[in-house]
């Protein structure tokens, strides 16, 4: 042990005499801290816009006066979706996905984005994350330090001596594999820091360590690479040169590549040809403005038998609410229908892109990491399912207020007078039926079954690489 303690004290000990190589990892170490800074900044300042803004939306719509029902249900209500505790590590899609919607009767908005203003404010730096830094940043600094660490040996001739004195190369391995993996736990610091002040705003701690684990195994496993291809190739700069590449094809090539292939083999539909097609849909169900449409004549027949009367003025019932509530109901099925569609192929993508950790680990701490940050398509696309039960939920209850609260005669006449405009209002008590909304992360459990695939992954490409590595060290020649 004390062998390779010593191995792993010299290795540092020329990185401190190699200027190049101690900037290196202190730029590194400058840059993930102000990109820290950047984007805890600014998931704090989202996070209080968007839950005051949530707020407020709630306050507006409540304080609205005395109404006709159906005014409010195209009055309508914002939602809101709050940046999760980790998102100031990881934003994951938050910054290419929407973040509010317009609910409002008869439809479902598409979710809409921030003001480009909110990340001009930042600069250039603004596209950057903590966790993209060392998804892409941190294997460089790795192998800029860790490639001439046998080549070295080779050519200063101490790796003969060291192999002369009964040094294995398993124990020469485990030194230097020691200091660089000593290095990636100093290069780590800025992720504890930043998950610290997510633990203080909410977040689970279990959440933290499986996300610092998974970040220490994604850089462990550059580390054995790096060794790896010190062992196998005998030249620094061979060294150097091949481990760029695969630096170049497992960060930016492969990742290009899975999402080509993803959108080609599943494309999505454009949203002119979805909304015509929804629409000739939504045509066969009638108008719910519309009482004398055909396709209520059935549910007027009914209404009429049930209750014994011969016209809809004497039912003890509002029939234009009837047919507004019935054709809310019809109507959101079809919307629902096409926008679970819409979700199923965006997730497949997802999948397809997700697929391809077996050919780069890049790909595998990506997903594994917006997944348990809560920054990943899921949460976006429950925030969707979310938002569309709040629609429905206040809408129907308004439908339900024009059913009970409002005479078919008045509702009828509501146009006629100022005072029959007036009789034609519901107590505004009736905007209670809107709940409070707080988007929240998924529980630690859920957030760990969705990135079960991406670890899985993670830790067969650690694996691998660790036993390519153990058996490597025991072949190695002067």
């Amino acid at each position: 042990m004390n062998q390779i303690l010593h191995i792993a004290a010299d290795e540092w000990r020329y990185w401190f005499r190699s200027q190049l190589a101690l900037g290196a990892a202190g730029i590194f170490l400058v840059f993930v801290l102000v990109t820290s800074l950047i984007t805890a900044v600014r998931m704090e300042a989202e996070t209080h816009t968007r839950t005051h803004q949530q707020t407020e939306a709630e306050q507006t719509f409540l304080s609205q006066p005395d109404r006709h029902p159906h005014r409010m249900v195209h009055y309508g209500h914002y939602l809101f979706r709050a940046p999760a505790p980790l998102a100031m590590f990881d934003p994951g899609l938050d910054t290419v996905t929407g973040q509010s919607i317009f609910l409002e009767g008869h439809r479902q908005n598409t979710v809409m984005f921030a003001e480009s203003a909110a990340s001009a404010n930042f600069g250039g730096l603004a596209w950057l994350s903590p966790a993209l830094v060392y998804q892409i940043f941190a294997p460089i600094i790795i192998i800029l330090l860790g490639h001439s660490d046998i080549a070295r040996e080779r050519e200063s001739g101490q790796l003969v001596s060291l192999l002369a004195i009964s040094i294995s190369g398993h124990k020469i391995m485990a030194g230097k594999a020691l200091a660089l993996l000593s290095l990636s736990l100093l290069l780590l610091i800025p992720l504890i820091i930043g998950t610290s002040i997510a633990l203080a705003n909410g977040e689970d701690f279990f959440a933290l360590l499986i996300l610092f684990a998974a970040y220490f195994s994604y850089l462990a496993l550059w580390v054995f690479i790096t060794l790896i291809a010190s062992i196998v190739l005998t030249q620094r700069s061979a060294t150097l040169a091949t481990l760029t590449a695969a630096w170049f094809g497992f960060a930016l090539v492969l990742p290009s590549v899975a999402v080509n292939v993803a959108t080609g083999s599943t494309p999505v539909a454009g949203k002119i040809e979805t909304d015509l097609a929804m629409l000739y849909d939504l045509r066969k169900l009638g108008d719910g403005h519309n009482e004398n449409d055909p396709a209520f004549q059935t549910l007027r027949s009914d209404l009429l038998e049930q209750y014994n009367v011969k016209r809809i003025e004497d039912l003890p019932i509002n029939f234009r609410g009837i047919v507004a509530f019935d054709g809310e109901e019809q109507l959101t099925k079809v919307l629902n229908e096409y926008a679970e569609e819409r979700m199923q192929i965006e997730a497949q993508q997802d999948t397809t892109i997700s697929r391809y950790s077996i050919l780069t680990p890049v790909l595998a701490i990506a997903f594994a990491s917006r997944s348990i940050a809560g920054t990943d398509l899921a949460h976006y696309h429950r925030f969707q399912r979310e938002a569309e039960a709040v629609r429905y939920d206040f809408v129907q209850g308004l439908n339900q207020a024009h059913v009970e609260k409002l005479s078919y005669q008045a509702d009828i006449n509501r146009n006629k007078d100022e005072e029959s405009s007036r009789r034609a209002r519901v107590d505004a008590s009736n905007w209670q039926v809107l709940d409070d909304y707080q988007f929240e992360t998924a529980d630690v459990s859920q957030r760990m079954a969705t990135a079960s695939y991406s670890l899985q992954w993670l830790l067969t490409w650690l694996a691998t690489s660790l036993i390519s590595l153990l058996w490597l060290s025991g072949r190695i020649k002067p």
